[in-house]
């Protein structure tokens, strides 16, 4: 049998207005009955009596909706009373007066909305990034020891791992590297010689190019490239050995993960980086040098004569460099896979921080060079 419609009928009687309340007010018709009580407009101020004796059945919705209603009048300042109430119902109604469910609850506010709560996220934060450095840096203390001890016994040093390595972070990334440098190359001769040209410089678009190239880009796009190709690998195979508890097993049978593990990927990535960055220098000017054949007709004899004017440092300053950002994609890669916990989620979220890790302080220490450089006036 379907719900008799619930009604709500305005009228004027002697010193107040009449709400008469019919049907029945249930949570199938709860919806209907919302509109309606949200949509009366009545006078503040006056005397209003909701008359219930018409209602037939009446459930939790419905009653909530009844003392919400008498809510809303009182807060617009009306004299609400309630009259004619079955005696059935009364129990309802003042069971949820009692528990004051009259007014649906605000969504909390979080604690860093406020200034205070804001000031102490700050707080949590920096502290929490202190804990991290000083755990980083306590993984390369202890990888640092461990390759110390290793030069004493040589021939712990696992060699087939190592060449695995550098075929996995050295060969296969050859090609990906000297194709984006050789972009990078061909962009900076491009762009040079366009904006030169009106001030009749663009025969500097030769050294300045080679300087570009072979004293920061070649060393940091080929950091970069490897921070999110081998650095992320890094983390994703270790972070899955934890997961699998192979780690745990080779703590049991005796054997040292940063010795099995990290090492080999350390030293690995310290003798393919910098022949990387040679490759990627190479190319790199090898494409600008394209485009000056092309943008402005400059042939293979000038643009060696022109290359010859750069100073032998900016070629040194990014093959120093190199060895100290393998040192940081490779620790920290190795870092982030020692912290996986056991679940798949670990191992995606900790392989996306180590390479964003691992870009920062490539840019930081290239930063700290760059300063370095700069007070030696090289």
């Amino acid at each position: 049998m379907a719900p008799v419609a619930a009604t709500l009928v305005a009228s004027q009687a002697p010193g107040s207005l009449v709400l008469s309340a019919a049907g029945e007010w249930l949570v199938t018709t709860a919806a209907d009955l919302d509109q309606k009580l949200r949509s009366l407009r009545m006078p503040t101020g006056t005397r209003v009596t909701l008359d219930l004796s018409g209602i037939d059945r009446l459930d939790t919705a419905g009653a909530w909706l009844l003392l919400r209603t008498e809510h809303d009048l009182i807060e617009r300042g009306n004299a609400v009373e309630m009259r004619n109430l079955r005696p059935n119902f009364e129990p309802l109604i003042e069971q949820l007066r009692a528990a004051g469910k009259i007014t649906p609850a605000r969504h909390p506010r979080p604690a860093h909305h406020t200034i205070a709560g804001f000031i102490g996220r700050i707080g949590e934060i920096s502290l929490g990034l202190i804990a991290r450095a000083y755990s980083i840096l306590g993984f390369f203390g202890v990888a640092s020891a461990t390759a110390l001890r290793l030069m004493l016994h040589p021939r712990r040093l696992r060699m087939t791992a190592v060449v695995a390595q550098m075929e996995q972070t050295g060969v296969n990334a050859l090609p990906i590297v000297g194709l984006l440098n050789f972009l990078i190359g061909v962009v900076i001769a491009f762009q040079g010689a366009d904006y030169l040209r009106p001030y009749g410089l663009e025969n500097y678009t030769v050294p300045l190019t080679g300087a570009s190239i072979s004293r920061e880009l070649g060393v940091l796009l080929t950091a970069i490239i490897l921070a999110g190709r081998s650095g992320s690998a890094f983390t994703a195979q270790i972070g899955t050995m934890r997961v699998n508890e192979e780690i745990d097993a080779m703590l049991t049978i005796g054997l040292d993960p940063v010795e099995v593990l990290v090492l080999p990927r350390l030293f690995a990535l310290l003798v393919t980086l910098p022949m990387l960055t040679l490759c990627a220098n190479f190319m790199g000017i090898f494409g600008g040098g394209l485009m000056a054949w092309a943008e402005l007709g400059i042939g293979i004899p000038e643009f060696l004569h022109q290359l010859s004017t750069i100073a032998p440092w900016s070629f040194w300053i990014g093959m120093i460099k190199s060895p100290f950002f393998a040192i940081i994609i490779a620790l920290i890669g190795c870092y982030e896979g020692f912290q996986v916990t056991g679940s798949a989620e670990s191992v995606g979220r900790l392989t996306t921080l180590s390479v964003v890790e691992a870009i920062f302080l490539v840019i930081v220490t290239d930063a700290g060079f760059s300063i370095f450089f700069s007070a030696l006036q090289i």
